[in-house]
């Protein structure tokens, strides 16, 4: 009897070979196991395109590849679903998933509403000098310092196989295989191991927008094409058009939808991954990507992720780099994608604004309460930042930088990006910190620039508040988890001395008191609360946090007759919980 499944399959003395090639007139499989004869193992037609053959004594990280022939042409391929490859134009690596020792992970990610997301590029994340990009296993040494930031979930940017050794990760030449430059599957499993040991869940972002464009195996992958475009993996009209290249996969045809099907579950169930995050899936979505032609089958491929990961894993979580305010994004309605949150462009653009704008009188404080209160279905179905990849990178720099490039450690940007902090971790929302951002990291992100760790050091105060913050929205302290509830009301916006207050409450009667001074002066302002007392539980204008802060004097609220005076220090936010 055939196995089941597709790419190579490790059966009981060797492995079985299953791939999809509609065009292909022979199909051979060549490697380690025989010696790369040409003639030694032809798979068989078994009907629907696919073709199949059994190699016995074949084994785990021999190399191996596919021998096409249409017509009279010939040519060699990487297997689309190889789980392992030398390098992106290299040869494919036997692989078995079940080879590894997990040691009993169970891991439960947490809910959406308990959940502080950390972002981070494998290769910049950790310096090392002379000897490329940093890996996973330099990963692994940085997540007891992530344990001690509070954080409790780490997205990692795109590490499937890319071309070179340094990348963003968003040209994937092969999606099934973790680059190895990252040190390949076994690094993953055990940085998700030991990441779960230490209560870290582990989000996956993938890229099924377009492949490549470069490095690519399924480019014309059994030699038929239309327009000279890709063949059987990709559209082969206009709807083949990214800003990436023209590799926009063909989400119309069952067997790439199942190749990506496939692909999603497998980061889930393979990797012990507990989401993924889905990049730039406007561009699965609609032909540009903005406004025009929809593509039907793209939001079909989205629904059908967003289906699989609700039935078959439902504590995790798939994200979506939408950015368009779309609420059928995040629907489970039938015209929706059921995805279970997307990066909210409603909270980071005018977020980020309301930060760098250098003149108080510009500054929207309308603006940012529209930001906080925004959702698309429910309090926690968006992702919310100042600082992500996309934010601090071309052209775009750190709030810090945009703030005072002149002096990105000086009083002015320690106030406003700290500033964003406490707006990031206090609003309703699945909350997000890109790396580097807790100790003002100031350099524009790239993949061959290192973070300067030297900074946590010199700005450990700083990482103390974002610490602070985060243990806050976590309730660690057992006064605060209406940081996490599913209620957001706000009780002030005044522009005139910019200051803005809103109440964070769980429906069982937990509440906290958010007030966000967005002016370099301190003010006073009376304004009717609910409760009878408040006790000022965080003020980031404590010198604690830093040297140039002013350590204002905010008091404790007494509310009488439903009014209560609000004292608060210059681009400040204070935490207040009831007495």
């Amino acid at each position: 009897m055939a196995a089941v499944g597709m790419g190579a399959i490790p059966i009981e003395d060797g492995y079985a070979f299953r791939v999809w090639a509609p065009h292909a007139t022979a199909v051979r499989v060549v490697g380690d196991f025989n010696g790369w004869d040409h003639e030694a193992h032809t798979l068989s037609a078994e009907g629907d395109g696919h073709w199949y053959a059994e190699v016995p004594g074949a084994q785990m990280w021999q190399e191996y590849q596919y021998l096409l022939g249409n017509g009279e042409d010939t040519f060699l391929r990487i297997d689309p679903r190889a789980l392992a490859v030398t390098h992106s134009v290299g040869n494919g690596l036997l692989y078995d998933h079940s080879a590894f020792d997990w040691d009993g992970d169970d891991f439960t990610p947490p809910h959406q509403h308990e959940m502080v997301v950390y972002e981070t590029h494998i290769g910049s994340f950790v310096d090392t000098p002379g000897s490329g990009p940093a890996d996973l296993h330099d990963l692994v040494g940085k997540l007891d310092y992530l344990v001690g930031l509070g954080v409790n979930a780490i997205e990692l940017m795109p590490l499937m196989e890319f071309a070179g050794d340094y990348s963003w990760g968003y040209n994937p030449a092969h999606v099934f295989a973790v680059a190895h430059t990252y040190g390949g599957p076994e690094a993953l499993k055990n940085f998700v191991k030991e990441a779960h040991k230490r209560g870290l869940a582990v989000i996956i972002d993938v890229v099924y927008n377009h492949f490549g464009p470069s490095d690519l195996s399924l480019w014309q992958f059994d030699g038929w094409s239309e327009n000279d475009k890709g063949g059987i993996y990709f559209y082969n009209d206009h709807r083949s058009a990214t800003p990436w290249g023209q590799t926009r996969p063909d989400y119309g045809r069952r067997e790439v939808r199942d190749f990506i099907l496939d692909n999603a579950r497998m980061w889930l169930r393979d990797y012990h991954a507990d989401g993924l995050r889905l990049d730039m899936t406007p561009y699965m979505r609609r032909v540009n990507g903005t406004d025009g032609e929809d593509i039907p089958e793209g939001w079909q491929m989205m629904r059908l992720i967003g289906d699989m990961v609700r039935a078959e894993f439902p504590r995790h979580v798939v994200i979506a780099e939408d950015l368009h305010n779309v609420p059928e994004v995040t629907s489970v309605e039938p015209e929706g994608a059921a995805m279970h949150a997307q990066w909210d462009n409603q909270f980071v653009h005018p977020v980020r604004e309301a930060l760098i704008v250098a003149d108080d009188a510009h500054r929207s404080v309308a603006a940012v309460a529209q930001a906080i209160i925004h959702e698309y279905h429910q309090p926690f179905d968006r992702v919310i930042y100042t600082e992500s990849h996309d934010e601090v990178a071309n052209g775009q720099a750190r709030i810090t930088s945009e703030v005072d490039g002149d002096d990105p450690g000086g009083w002015t940007a320690q106030k406003r990006a700290t500033l964003g902090a406490a707006l990031v971790l206090t609003s309703p929302g699945i909350p997000m910190l890109f790396q580097g951002q807790e100790f003002l990291e100031d350099e524009w992100f790239r993949d061959t620039v290192p973070l300067d760790w030297e900074r946590a050091w010199a700005f450990r105060d700083i990482t103390q508040m974002f610490r602070d913050l985060i243990l806050l929205r976590r309730n660690a302290g057992g006064d605060t988890r209406g940081l996490a509830g599913e209620h957001t009301t706000l009780v002030l916006a005044d522009e005139e001395v910019k200051v803005l207050a809103y109440v964070r409450s769980t429906g069982d009667g937990h509440h906290v008191l958010v007030a966000v001074n967005l002016s370099a002066t301190s003010v006073q302002r009376r304004v009717e609360l609910p409760g009878r007392h408040w006790r000022v539980r965080f003020n980031s204008d404590a010198r604690a946090y830093s040297q140039l802060f002013g350590d204002h004097a905010t008091s404790d609220v007494v509310v009488q007759d439903g009014m209560g005076l609000l004292d608060l220090g210059p681009y400040s936010a204070v935490l207040y919980v009831p007495a």
